[in-house]
């Protein structure tokens, strides 16, 4: 399928829909990286330890109130709506991944995941609910029953295990990540 795969010389932007700090990264990269390749990965998957940007694992409910509104402030900055804080967080975001792989596979990577990042800290809705992925993907004139078929199915299970493992391979080991032909950075 086009846009399945990716190239490893080409810059890349690698994501998680489940991270504040990559939607942060999101809405800039469209001015600081023009051209880049989007590619979402599994940030559970990367194996870093800690595991990267799990946001449950503070050593006291004040210090992660700090780190979230460290994220709200930078979101202020940006001129973002600011954010508001999906039911559960962190949320899980295995399914709304998938469907990111698949808008890859059809060449609307970054429309998708724009309309689900915004869905998620925007909206404040959270991406383990399936509707509120499939609202997002409808935003991308992506259908319904489409997404949700895709996202079951083993092709696209398999490009996402892929693409976290070439992520891994390049040295991503957390999101946001950019890939320059040549190093990784943080977004």
């Amino acid at each position: 399928m086009a846009g399945s795969s990716t190239d490893s010389r080409r810059p890349a932007f690698f994501f998680d829909l489940a991270s504040p700090v990559a939607y942060l990264a999101a809405e800039r990269a469209l001015q600081t990286h023009p051209g880049v390749e989007w590619v979402p990965v599994l940030a559970r998957g990367l194996g870093s330890h800690p595991p990267p940007e799990t946001f449950d694992s503070y050593r006291c409910a004040e210090e992660r109130d700090i780190a979230l509104a460290q994220i709200e402030r930078a979101a202020a900055e940006q001129g973002l709506q600011p954010l508001r804080w999906p039911d559960p967080f962190p949320f899980d975001s295995l399914f709304a991944m998938r469907v990111a792989t698949y808008a890859k596979q059809i060449g609307r990577t970054v429309a998708f995941a724009l309309a689900a990042y915004r869905q998620a800290f925007a909206g404040g809705r959270s991406l383990a609910d399936p509707d509120n992925v499939v609202i997002a993907a409808a935003a991308c004139e992506m259908h319904p029953s489409a997404v949700v078929k895709a996202a079951d199915l083993r092709g696209v299970r398999a490009a996402l295990d892929e693409a976290t493992a070439r992520a891994v391979a390049l040295g991503v080991r957390d999101v946001p990540a950019v890939w320059d032909g040549e190093r990784v950075t943080l977004a």
